[in-house]
């Protein structure tokens, strides 16, 4: 998953976002003959095994179309010229985080990319287009999308089932759309929590993460036949392998401090802890694709290694993620991420094919990559095996999600998008991932009937509540850019005498409890990570409604809303009951659902709960283990 990095945003400004009013539903008449001499050519006739389409449409197929395939371009820089598409043979276009159509509703997204899929269709052979989104938690590009918790409240709730029927609505709510393939799961293990991704993880714990993957098996369905379901999308397991576990100060990327930095490991500890989730996502869950992470890998077991970025590692994505572990679906490479590599760009593109990168997320130089790595084949640099694989790759998956039998959008589950019953669940999940840490003198569950103040921002911000990829890729406060219930309107659905004061500065006089929801802020990637302007602290303002509110009202109940723990040591003592929010979402009603004991809480932390930053990384199995909370630590309450 993912795609963007700095910049990304004042890249996408300028773009020309017109949406193409297609809404034919049929492959055209030309697609039943490419070629003339051909009527009935083997890789068009459905009843044939994927295999062999696959292997005769490889034939037919000339050096620039193969190229073509494995090149992915973003929609803003394709939008205003779409002849591209056809001339440059493209075999995939991707939205990134807040790159949307003019009109952000379903129909013009659904008339966007069958617009683009119509000038794939219009290239000699007729291969259609593969569009791919960042559906991280939810369609959260879309504007009225059911938005789930983030990965690290799923991971809290200890329920795999419940993950993968999440990634089945969010598979049903983007394919209806328009695009067949999402840049999710993250399988990642975050192992420091100072870093800016850590709410895409399930958690800190290997076997926990491995659990959750139902999450891929809700997005592509449980056999290969599921693909081409309107309910079904390609998924990808992300980002291969070790971001979680970089090295804090290690990052070179601007002024990240972990995220995209270096994961220095023996091979015992990658394999059982990096390694492991992508075994599981292969074998058990014949995930699609698998997106290679930005960051590099060092070995401390093999003298003089050096830090090597995983898109130039042909170890780890050939001999062991597709030799060794049997991945047979396709690598994506992460946004720009081979222009990290050394040397210039035609070295770069060399070294990554080279290592085992089948399709190319190059978002604003297309044109280049394709003149470049058709260059390094024609110069004996690349071989014709490599590109053939990568592109029979990349045509298998095409082929089993229908796209040459149904190019474009099924537009048939377009109104579920945001139903009752996917809010529904979405609430569930909200509700099974609040994790109680405190509970003195049964503060909680609270009465309907109890005179309840409010305090904080957090309490009545959706946008803080949802957090990072929502809307846009950083995510951004306030209550305006998608529609949802706010914790503090889920409390005033069951309590009628609510008074809301997000600085606590109304009178508390005469409360019974007082409900105090701090937190963060919305971020994304490593511009979230501690020290690019961040801290696992929580803020002034924040210790400060703490105080207030607790020191005058008899029973006081703290809320964290949040991606990751934040430093509460010296608050808790303050604090009658204490609980964990995560980013839950579009739903705030379902933490009202445990607050007033509609549903128990039942969630477990994914991650360790440290004292102070300064004990970070601090994970379960540590020698010297002293969390303020432990891993798997979390109260239960009754209904």
């Amino acid at each position: 998953m993912r795609t963007l990095s700095p910049g990304r945003g004042t890249r996408l400004a300028g773009a020309v976002l017109a949406a193409a009013a297609l809404t034919a539903t049929a492959v055209p008449a030309a697609v039943a003959a490419p070629d003339s001499a051909d009527r009935t050519p083997a890789y068009l006739n459905a009843r044939l095994p994927v295999e062999k389409r696959v292997a005769d449409l490889l034939g037919r197929m000339t050096l620039a179309e193969k190229v073509g395939q494995m090149t992915q371009a973003e929609r803003g820089a394709i939008d205003a010229d779409q002849a591209q598409i056809t001339n440059l043979a493209l075999g995939s276009v991707l939205s990134g985080g807040g790159s949307t159509p003019a009109s952000n509703t379903p129909e013009a997204w659904a008339d966007m990319i069958d617009g683009y899929q119509s000038r794939a269709l219009a290239t000699r052979l007729h291969i259609p287009l593969l569009y791919g989104i960042d559906s991280v938690h939810g369609d959260n590009n879309l504007v009225g999308a059911t938005i789930f918790p983030h990965n690290v409240g799923l991971g809290a709730t200890r329920d795999p089932q419940l993950v993968g029927q999440v990634e089945h609505i969010t598979a049903t709510e983007t394919r209806a759309t328009g695009p067949q393939w999402v840049f999710a799961p993250c399988v990642c293990v975050t192992r420091d929590e100072r870093w800016g991704r850590t709410y895409e993880s399930f958690g800190e714990d290997p076997k926990l993460v491995q659990q959750m993957e139902t999450a891929i098996d809700g997005f592509q369905g449980t056999s290969t036949k599921d693909l081409d379901d309107p309910d079904h999308v390609l998924a990808t397991a992300k980002h291969y392998a070790g971001d979680g576990d970089t090295t804090f100060g290690t990052s070179t990327s601007g002024t990240y401090t972990i995220d995209q930095g270096v994961t220095i490991t023996d091979w015992q500890h990658f394999a059982q802890t990096d390694l492991a989730p992508y075994v599981t996502a292969v074998r058990q869950h014949d995930v699609g694709s698998i997106m290679p992470s930005f960051s590099s890998v060092q070995w401390t077991d093999r003298p003089g290694s050096t830090p090597v970025k995983m898109s130039a590692n042909k170890e780890l994505l050939t001999d062991v993620l597709k030799q060794k572990i049997g991945f047979d679906g396709f690598l994506i490479s992460d946004w720009e991420a081979i222009h990290q590599l050394p040397g210039d760009y035609a070295t770069q593109v060399r070294t990554a094919v080279n290592a085992g990168m089948d399709m190319f997320m190059e978002p604003n130089s297309a044109p280049q990559f394709e003149q470049a790595l058709t260059a390094e084949v024609q110069a004996g640099r690349v071989s014709m095996a490599r590109i053939n694989d990568a592109v029979s790759r990349i045509l298998k998956a095409k082929f089993e999600l229908g796209l040459f039998e149904h190019p474009y959008t099924d537009r048939s589950n377009m109104g579920t998008i945001g139903s009752a019953q996917h809010r529904a669940v979405a609430r569930q999940a909200v509700s099974e991932s609040q994790v109680l840490l405190k509970n003195s003198n049964n503060a909680l569950p609270l009465k309907a009937s109890q005179k309840i103040y409010v305090a904080g921002v957090n309490a009545n911000d959706l946008g803080n509540q949802a957090g990072g990829w929502t809307v846009t890729w950083q995510g951004q406060s306030g209550n305006t850019s998608f529609p949802g219930t706010t914790i503090l309107q889920g409390i005033q659905q069951v309590a009628k005498n609510v008074t809301y004061s997000a600085d606590a500065s109304a009178p508390t006089a005469g409360a019974d409890v007082g409900v105090v929801v701090i937190g963060e802020t919305p971020y994304a990637e490593g511009v979230g990570d501690v020290g690019n302007g961040h801290t696992l602290n929580i803020s002034d303002a924040d210790r400060a409604n703490i105080d207030k509110v607790c020191g005058a009202i008899k029973t006081c109940v703290v809320l964290d809303v949040a991606g990751r723990p934040q430093i509460v040591t010296d608050e808790l003592g303050k604090m009658d009951a204490f609980v964990m929010s995560w980013l839950p979402g579009s739903e705030g009603a379902g933490v009202a659902d445990v607050l007033f004991g509609k549903k128990a809480f039942t969630g477990k932390l994914p991650v360790t709960w440290p004292r102070s930053e300064a004990q970070e990384p601090i994970n379960v199995g540590d020698r010297d283990y002293d969390p303020l909370f432990p891993y798997g630590y979390g109260l239960t309450t009754r209904r």
